[in-house]
């Protein structure tokens, strides 16, 4: 017995040692051994050569059905003028008169939005074009070939048995040394030294936690960077995207105080930086949201802030309504989009499916993240444009160069019904056909 724990505590040694000196102590200087980079190389080549054994088993069995592509349904383009003046195109009535081919229109844009609207499933994890072997992505599993259910098996064990709990171990090591680091450091006078030890403490943190999921990084347009004073705004899939920006340079947070373990951490990172916390009743006022923001800002040696306008996490598809508020606070936008890669993993955050610790789980025994990150351009607001305006105009940006989707309907839909504004919206731009104010004519490519 005793040599089996002499032999039990050994491992633990090595495991120790290879986690501090291999994984920790790189992480923390921002330095990397290669290994992520060699495993991310050989996940790639698996998941190709699965792919092709998944396509030539479909063809030697018929009876394995193939996946749909996303999008069940063929959207016509163009504007509501444009769109109405095909369908009127057979009979043109005279301008500003009633014409009954209209309905069809709406009756079109209402059948489409039942068999396959554009807000729910962006709530839904992204459609992969082969399976990653992930359980989780293969509802549908069927046996195709013994060696690629042994590729499974094996994948398994190793995301189980080796990765899992090394991720567990890491991420509980960067959560304790930000707690305990900021903590410490909240106690020295403010000066530039401090801020300079907060910075590099949340720095080393983050580090460790993206190793935690073995996350590979792939920063663009670097020049870019966010600078204090300024507003840093993001496309929201998921709450790691915190971690993933913060792996680069520092930010303050903004968002709502909780309780237990998430405000544990709360309360020690806001001793050390000036992390931007509301109580609930606080977030309801929005007055005193944007004036908290504004002060913030206007000290031009406060860390840039980060916020995530959508409100609520997207699918990774898709760059939803940025709330204008954001927008509303002055300076300087730094707009960054973010592209994770599905095939090692699905980095969405369903909220209304999983919990914060069950999506976490679910992240650690995945094969890895795999992420690029573009900072864009600087933007300011422009003479004569509003709030709404700039948010659209940066949201069009993030989601040209993230090669996302850009949607206009608003994120709360997730939970709430459609606004009356927007209905109104739709109604008064009708009324203006009609009336003859917006003429209708041909598409501009035509």
């Amino acid at each position: 017995m005793e040599d089996l724990w002499c032999v039990a505590g050994t491992i633990f040694q090595l495991w120790m040692f290879v986690v501090v000196f291999f994984i920790m102590l790189p992480a923390m200087f921002g330095l990397s051994l290669g290994v992520t980079g060699v495993y991310i190389r050989i996940l790639v080549k698996i998941l190709e050569w699965a792919t092709i054994r998944i396509q030539r088993g479909r063809q030697e069995q018929p009876s394995v059905p193939v996946p749909l592509h996303t999008g069940i349904i063929e959207r016509a383009g163009g504007s509501m003028e444009e769109q109405m003046w095909q369908l009127r195109c057979s009979w043109p009535p005279a301008a500003g008169e009633f014409c009954l081919s209209d309905a069809v229109y709406f009756c079109k844009k209402g059948l489409e939005s039942i068999v396959d609207d554009q807000v729910t499933q962006r709530f839904s994890s992204e459609e992969l074009a082969s399976w990653n072997l992930l359980t989780r992505t293969n509802q549908n599993f069927y046996y195709i070939s013994l060696r690629l259910t042994i590729i499974w098996g094996l994948g398994v064990f190793v995301r189980y048995c080796i990765l899992f709990p090394l991720r567990i171990a890491l991420a509980i090591i960067g959560l304790s040394w930000l707690v305990i680091g900021t903590t410490v450091v909240g106690f020295l006078p403010e000066s530039s030294a401090k801020n300079w030890l907060s910075e590099l403490v949340h720095l080393t943190c983050y580090r460790i936690c993206a190793r935690g999921l073995s996350a590979t990084i792939h920063y663009h347009n670097i020049e870019n960077r966010p600078q204090k004073g300024g507003i840093c705004v993001a496309n929201h899939t998921t709450p790691i995207d915190v971690v993933i920006l913060a792996n680069d340079g520092c930010y303050a947070m903004v968002g709502q105080i909780h309780g237990g373990l998430m405000g544990v951490i709360q309360r020690s990172m806001v001793r050390s930086c000036p992390h931007v916390w509301f109580e609930r009743s606080e977030m309801k006022d929005r007055h005193t949201v944007t004036s908290r923001l504004r002060d913030h800002v206007g000290a031009k040696t406060k860390l840039p802030i980060l916020i995530f306008p959508e409100g609520t996490c997207v699918n990774n598809t898709s760059v939803m309504m940025f709330k204008k508020g954001s927008f509303e606070i002055g300076g300087t936008i730094y707009p960054v989009a973010i592209k994770y890669d599905p095939r090692f993993g699905d980095a969405f955050w369903n909220s209304s499916k999983y919990n914060m610790v069950s999506y976490l789980l679910r992240m650690m025994t995945s094969w890895a993240i795999v992420v690029n990150v573009w900072y864009l351009p600087p933007m300011t607001i422009q003479v004569g444009e509003d709030a709404a305006q700039f948010a659209n105009r940066v949201k069009a940006a993030i989601a040209h160069q993230g090669g996302l989707l850009d949607l206009a309907w608003d994120g709360g839909l997730k939970r709430g019904k459609v606004k009356d504004s927007f209905k109104e919206e739709q109604q008064k731009m009708y009324s203006n056909i009609i009336t003859g104010q917006n003429g209708i004519g041909p598409p501009k490519n035509m």
